[in-house]
């Protein structure tokens, strides 16, 4: 009987202990998860200023973009060392951009950049960095010359035809808006907090790509 006894007690003693664990873990979750609060909710999801993400017939907000005219305008920090930099004035009447009707050069070539108050166009864009290749058979050709299949920079037989008078702009780089863009001034929904830590003292407008065994005589720095 005693034996009986002892055990119920010890039970009993379990139990309460047991209860009052569960209850501590319930009321520590039940604290925990009334402080946590929502960050974002669905009107921050887009930018089209809705909940009902799933509307179709929303309008987003127009793009505007700067309407300095040429030679007026401030130029734009590049996003990083070496981007492409941004069109900072307003391309009305100016695109879409054609090899036979480009307006970017009236201002933008090398000779006529100082008097417009303009970037001028790096020799980069007066070179051809692709040197002619064939096929021949089992043999691969640049500039005529059979070569190793290698994409070795030393090799001797394979140049790059550069305009070092740069009054021809290289085909390859007739169409400016593939590279370069307007920068659109509309407000952002969430804003841009990137900051760009550049490589040369003037990297915000100014590239630092320089010379390599490719380029040994060319100056890419100007």
């Amino acid at each position: 009987m005693k034996i009986l006894t002892k055990i119920t007690i010890g039970l009993a003693a379990a139990s309460l202990l047991l209860v009052g664990c569960n209850g501590s873990k319930t009321q520590t979750a039940t604290d925990s998860q009334a402080h946590v609060k929502p960050i974002i909710d669905e009107s921050h999801l887009g930018y089209r200023g809705t909940t009902d993400l799933l509307k179709e017939d929303v309008i987003p907000p127009a793009v505007a973009y700067g309407s300095a005219a040429p030679g007026t305008s401030k130029k734009i920090a590049r996003a990083y060392q070496d981007a492409p930099p941004m069109i900072p004035h307003d391309t009305t009447g100016m695109l879409p951009i054609t090899q036979d009707n480009n307006q970017c050069l009236m201002c933008h070539m090398p000779d006529m950049a100082a008097s417009m108050g303009a970037t001028p166009i790096p020799v980069s864009h007066f070179t051809n960095f692709r040197p002619k290749t064939t096929v021949k058979g089992d043999e691969i050709l640049k500039n005529g010359k059979v070569i190793v299949n290698t994409s070795s920079e030393t090799l001797k037989n394979v140049s790059i035809n550069v305009d070092k008078s740069e009054q021809h702009l290289y085909a390859g780089r007739f169409n400016c808006t593939q590279c370069h863009a307007p920068q659109a001034i509309n407000t952002l929904v969430d804003q841009n907090s990137f900051k760009p830590t550049y490589t040369s003292k003037d990297g915000a407008h100014k590239s630092s790509w320089n010379q390599s065994k490719w380029l040994k005589d060319i100056n890419t720095d100007k």
